[in-house]
């Protein structure tokens, strides 16, 4: 199930690195629950229609962003937060709240990114951030998405999965996290399998960090 806020601004310009921010704010809603820390199984999409300033990013009409999640309770503790504190930052306050319920997704493939898929994966001392043109991309891809649906209990011997590094546009993008810095892909992807395994990606993203604001897919 997906949510979609729309968000008063303040005419104030929003910093570049405001990613842990947001993420702040959708825990603050959803308060302490048990996946905290663990495995997230929802994903959330970066803010829209943002104009890029010197500084940061100005939003003069509004923004908006969506949650998603494979757990429908989840949904509801985030909507029960934003009506009791839909407060955000930078004088950004949730003025709508649009329920989307979950699509039939049978007859599609492709996939495009709302938020930047991010791959990684320790490779001796150190970690890797793997592209899109990485060898190891795709399976790093499935690889990730099969634990999360073990963790539902989900499994799809048909599921395939792959960046669509044809498509127009495609490239990467530096995001900082608390300082830390991540390169992480802004390409589709290509999903096969069961209509259920599809729409569990299109609910809790693909890759790693989705908790914290990579991986959202449209």
């Amino acid at each position: 199930m997906r949510i979609y806020l729309k968000i008063k601004t303040a005419n104030k310009i929003i910093p570049f690195n405001h990613q842990p921010l947001l993420t702040g704010t959708i825990h603050k809603w959803l308060g302490w629950n048990e996946d905290h820390g663990k495995i997230s199984l929802y994903s959330f999409s970066q803010l829209s229609g943002g104009k890029v300033v010197a500084d940061g990013l100005r939003f003069k009409l509004g923004t908006s962003f969506f949650f998603s999640s494979y757990d429908e309770t989840l949904i509801k503790k985030m909507v029960s937060g934003i009506q009791s504190e839909p407060e955000m930052f930078y004088g950004l306050i949730v003025s709508e709240i649009i329920i989307q319920e979950d699509p039939d997704l049978t007859d599609r493939t492709l996939f495009h990114v709302a938020s930047p898929i991010f791959i990684k994966r320790r490779v001796g001392k150190k970690i890797d951030h793997i592209l899109f043109n990485d060898s190891r991309a795709n399976t790093c891809l499935k690889e990730t998405l099969t634990n999360k649906m073990n963790k539902a209990g989900i499994t799809d011997d048909s599921l395939d999965i792959r960046f669509d590094s044809s498509y127009n546009g495609v490239g990467t993008k530096k995001i900082t996290y608390n300082g830390v810095q991540n390169r992480a892909n802004w390409c589709p992807v290509i999903i096969e399998g069961k209509p259920e395994t599809k729409l569990f990606a299109w609910n809790v993203g693909l890759g790693n960090s989705t908790g914290i604001g990579f991986g959202a897919i449209i």
